[in-house]
């Protein structure tokens, strides 16, 4: 896909700015500064995406779109701290996925058999209750964990089977996207569930939120022009 450098340099390099605000932020303890960027961070992206994506068609647009726009919803949840902002962030974020999967699964799970499904549903179903056992979740939020994590173990396995049916760059670049993206979510999950305070963990988790969010939209894109 050929693209003009001008139509999405400017809003990428804003993106990046901000990004780099927010983590710097998050590192150095200032959550101010970190706050503030942040409801920007995702906009800025799908300004980027926006520019660059020429070859989606209009309904991958949409679903790439509202996923970040979700994603946007989601941080501005979790800049709060309770019970209430943490269940609406994780709420925005499963639909942002949703919206992903739509995206990438609908073309790698494409044909695929009860032969594959069974198995695949079985691992995933390990993998879940594995995580949830380690970050120790219980009572109110076991039920909405595991339906979150599900939905995070489908992501990864739209990307994991592009790789194997299609393979090329684009379906690599997703499946990274989709393990950064369910790295991160477990790093807000155990520092929510920790006992201890993590101070690092937060520098950490936007970096590699930010990371999987931007490899996602840079996988649409490239599998729009494939």
């Amino acid at each position: 896909m050929k693209t003009k450098t001008s139509t999405w340099i400017i809003p990428g390099l804003f993106f990046l700015l901000a990004a780099t605000l927010n983590i710097c932020g998050k590192y150095a303890g200032n959550e101010a500064l970190a706050a503030h960027v942040k409801p920007a961070l995702l906009p800025l992206l799908a300004l980027t995406t926006l520019a660059a994506a020429g070859s989606l068609e209009p309904k991958e647009m949409k679903l790439l779109i509202l996923a970040q726009l979700l994603g946007c919803t989601g941080d501005v949840f979790l800049i709060f701290n309770g019970f209430l902002p943490f269940i609406g962030g994780m709420g925005a974020f499963l639909l942002g996925h949703i919206c992903y999967i739509t995206l990438f699964g609908g073309r790698s799970w494409k044909g695929l058999g009860l032969k594959t499904w069974i198995p695949t549903l079985v691992v995933i179903g390990a993998l879940v209750a594995g995580l949830i056992s380690v970050l120790g979740v219980e009572g109110d939020l076991l039920v909405p964990m595991i339906i979150y994590g599900t939905v995070l173990m489908l992501l990864i396995f739209s990307g994991l089977a592009g790789v194997v049916r299609e393979g090329g760059c684009a379906w690599w670049l997703i499946l990274c996207g989709a393990v950064l993206f369910t790295f991160s979510d477990s790093l807000i999950a155990l520092d929510t569930f920790s006992e201890k305070p993590m101070g690092w963990v937060a520098g950490t988790i936007m970096l590699t939120y930010l990371a999987a969010q931007s490899l996602l939209a840079w996988g649409a894109v490239k599998l729009s022009a494939e």
